[in-house]
């Protein structure tokens, strides 16, 4: 049997544990799915002396993460530090650069330096492994690398995370507000004491920005996905979604439209009949479409220990296989730095919330602004007062563009009997 697969990991948190436990547990099993054992050589952390239920004397300590990539033996480094720059990316650099495989769960680093770090592993023909990145333990990066390889794939979009699906679901099982939920999921460690990065969707951003490279061969863009968050979702806008038929989800969509990249995260309300409106909880799922295959969907737990860890180790596996191959499913030469398609020409139909005065002939003046515009009403629902004594106005649009629907929505802000910000959300209708 072939020589051992030896391992530095940087990083022993949550995942770095998870992945000794799956090393530990299903050694038998490992070795003969990888044709050879899988071993760790050396670690690193930020404290050597925290307690983490490791026996961490079977490794060599390192307490610089950079001087992993160096150790003689060390044929792999798996990075599991996090942060888009710093000490992560000067792993990632330095472990290529020496011709040896490299592993991360860190989709910033991947969303901001991929194109650079995946050139450079095709340079130095190593492996640079990813799937932990983007939705957990669900192999979606392997499915829309491997698996639909043979498909053009014109859309990509899913619940991307964990976090968002968590506050939502329990806003609309609960009654609860936002704010209420969010306290709640700090509490219980699903959200960060600063969840900026979840809620207002820049952590689905980065794994959207990647998926839409696998997706449609297209060069890293993440600066180009419009984003929006979950903080301005109201517990209304969450009953008034059900008696319409929907359910609301932070969605992150990426479409090949006319060769132009049409990248978005942003909370859109989904049919009760779509699969995405029944991932709960803190699933992910990640649907894809192909013009052979079809619709291809991918859920499960997209966070955690058990689940990231366990997309660490296969790619583990397939390092131990000797399975290289483009990280982004084709060289870096090949991507295309597509054209950016104009979100405000993006067609579709649209969720209005507004909060009123509660007076004659407002409602006419909120049709005279749409009409205005040129978007006509699908369905309109006035129901409900506000905490501001105000009532809610909700309404559908039939199919317009997101610069029709905002040049109303802008004249309606500006009246007097409007109370507060009104609420645009997209409708998922595919």
């Amino acid at each position: 049997m072939a020589a051992p697969l030896r391992i530095g990991l940087a990083g022993l948190g949550t995942v770095g544990g998870g992945v000794f436990k799956i090393l530990d547990t299903n050694v038998e099993l490992i070795e003969r799915r990888a044709g050879r054992a899988i071993t760790v050589s050396a670690v690193s952390a930020r404290d050597r002396h925290r307690e983490r239920g490791i026996d961490l004397g079977r490794f060599a300590w390192v307490d610089d993460a950079g001087a992993l990539a160096a150790r003689d033996d060390v044929d792999v480094v798996v990075e599991l530090i996090g942060g888009a720059d710093g000490p992560a990316l000067a792993l990632a650099r330095s472990t290529l650069d020496r011709g040896k495989a490299f592993v991360t769960a860190n989709k910033a680093m991947l969303a901001h330096h991929g194109l650079e770090l995946a050139e450079l592993a095709e340079q130095r023909s190593a492996a640079l492994k990813y799937e932990a990145a983007v939705a957990g333990g669900i192999p979606v990066i392997k499915g829309l690398r491997e698996g639909a390889a043979a498909n053009q794939l014109d859309r990509v979009y899913g619940i991307l995370n964990g976090t968002c699906n968590y506050i939502l679901t329990r806003m609309e099982n609960e009654g609860l507000s936002f704010d209420a939920v969010l306290g709640d999921a700090q509490r219980l460690g699903y959200a960060e004491a600063d969840p900026s990065f979840d809620i207002d969707g820049i952590d689905a951003a980065h794994k959207l920005s990647i998926l839409a490279s696998l997706a449609f061969g297209s060069r890293i863009d993440f600066g180009a996905v419009a984003t929006t968050g979950i903080r301005a979702v109201d517990s209304a806008d969450i009953e008034h979604a059900a008696a319409l038929g929907f359910r609301i989800k932070l969605v992150g969509l990426a479409t090949a439209e006319s060769d132009r990249l049409f990248q978005r995260v942003h909370p859109c309300l989904v049919p009760h009949a779509h699969p995405l409106a029944h991932v709960d909880g803190s699933l992910n799922a990640v649907v894809a479409e192909g013009n052979f295959v079809g619709r291809l969907f991918f859920s499960g737990r997209g966070a955690g220990e058990g689940p990231t860890a366990s997309a660490v180790v296969a790619d583990l596996i397939d390092v131990a296989r000797g399975e290289i191959g483009p990280a982004f499913a084709m060289p870096v030469a090949r991507l295309s730095p597509m054209p950016l398609a104009d979100q405000d020409a993006h067609h579709g139909r649209f969720y209005l919330r507004l909060t009123v005065a509660d007076r004659p002939g407002v409602l006419a003046e909120l049709t005279a602004a749409l009409r205005d515009a040129g978007v006509s009403i699908e369905s309109l629902i006035q129901r409900g007062q506000s905490s501001d004594g105000g009532v809610f106005v909700v309404m559908v649009t039939h199919v317009s563009t997101q610069a029709q629907v905002q040049a109303a929505l802008d004249r309606m802000a500006a009246s007097a009997n409007v109370v507060g910000t009104p609420m645009m959300m997209h409708i998922l209708d595919f």
